[in-house]
């Protein structure tokens, strides 16, 4: 989709439609950064994730609109389904992305090609917002024939046109490629896709690991992952959550207090997934937005709040310097488990007795939230706080 929430809001503002406009966080709670923009700020140079007063420096009359997830997720529901009138193969790739297969579906609705032009008119025609498609014969060309011509465009990559497409473009732009694996591939002389897709496997392996040749083999167009069915879930990797703090904290009272809430939400949904975690992921933000991450683990799998939380305690006490400001933490449950999947007792029964007794009380706490919200129950250390839990 084009600028998807930043469309879905111009629905509600169509006066703003030619003014620069961006979707943000809240600046008063300081989760200030940009989640979407127009093409009038783009033009600006206005980029996503970056601060409010990054973007209003770029364009001092940047109009700001709330973000309203509940409204991009209907949108998403519905986009999807406009899809799975065309093919049953549809994999979601992001709130605003999917992957479709239509090799079946070519002798009902006709070429690739013709497939997605109907859908980008459907979509614009029903929904008032538009997307842009690739088209190709993997994920990750289409992925980046989507990117290719924006807005309101469809890109086709084909095995004839690829290498005059996309082997010029720089090594950064091949998809799955960060800025980091670019930047020692630019150092290593890799400076295009067509660098990469003729380095030598051997060479890229030693430098990045089993990336490297992975990397190659998206560049050669090699790629042969499938599409899968809209209903098959793939397995979850890791669950956390995160929050930007009303001020900086540095305090280990504010420090266990913010842990206290992030480790219930993660193990919370860890227990509705039926998981456990084998390790705890912690990251630590500044004031000058520098992130650090560190991660612990573990002997047993946990999928109870105060275990997640004493793991995440530990690992900000040992990495991060006393009294240093932290503007932002997120702690994440890795490495997931079955939660049936044996563990290991303690030899102290009291240890044991403990374990037991936690997980009563917060399955019970899962319970009164089922029924009554998730906000209708906390742990009493999270509540009358002022660094933005629970607002």
């Amino acid at each position: 989709m084009n600028s998807f929430f930043a469309s879905v809001e111009l629905l509600d503002h169509p006066e703003l439609r030619d003014v620069p406009v961006a979707v943000s966080g809240s600046a008063d709670t300081r989760h200030g950064i940009i989640l979407a923009k127009n093409e009038p700020a783009k033009k600006y140079g206005i980029k996503t994730a970056e601060t409010i007063w990054q973007a209003k420096r770029k364009c001092p009359g940047l109009v700001l609109l709330p973000s309203h997830h509940d409204k991009y997720k209907e949108f998403n529901k519905r986009i999807n389904s406009i899809f799975q009138e065309y093919t049953d193969m549809v994999e979601p790739f992001s709130i605003d992305e999917s992957w479709l297969d239509v090799t079946g579906s070519i002798k009902l609705f006709g070429s690739g090609r013709k497939i997605a032009d109907t859908i980008r008119e459907r979509v614009k025609k029903e929904l008032g917002i538009t997307l842009s498609a690739g088209v190709s014969f993997n994920k990750i060309f289409a992925k980046m024939g989507s990117e290719y011509k924006k807005p309101d465009a469809t890109t086709e990559i084909t095995r004839d046109n690829y290498k005059d497409i996309l082997w010029p473009m720089p090594v950064s732009e091949l998809f799955f490629c960060g800025w980091s694996t670019a930047e020692k591939l630019v150092d290593m002389g890799i400076s295009t896709i067509g660098d990469l897709a003729q380095a030598d496997p051997a060479v890229l392996e030693h430098a990045l690991g089993k990336q490297g040749p992975v990397l190659r083999t998206y560049a050669r167009g090699e790629d042969d992952s499938p599409v899968h069915l809209y209903d098959q879930k793939e397995k979850i990797k890791s669950v956390g959550n995160g929050l930007t703090f009303t001020h900086d904290i540095s305090s280990d009272e504010d420090i266990l207090t913010a842990l206290t809430d992030l480790s219930d939400t993660v193990a919370g949904r860890l227990r509705k997934y039926q998981l456990k975690a084998y390790g705890v992921k912690v990251d630590i933000k500044d004031t000058a937005l520098k992130v650090v991450s560190r991660q612990k683990q573990l002997d047993n799998p946990v999928n109870l709040a105060d275990e997640i939380r004493d793991h995440a305690f530990d690992i900000v006490h040992e990495t991060w310097p006393e009294g240093k400001p932290i503007r932002m933490l997120t702690v994440t449950g890795i490495n997931l488990v079955n939660e049936d999947e044996g563990e290991q007792l303690s030899l102290f029964a009291s240890e044991n007795e403990n374990h037991d007794k936690s997980e009563s009380v917060e399955r019970t706490m899962d319970e009164i939230r089922r029924k009554f919200g998730s906000s209708s129950i906390k742990f009493g250390r999270v509540i009358g706080n002022d660094i933005g839990v629970d607002l």
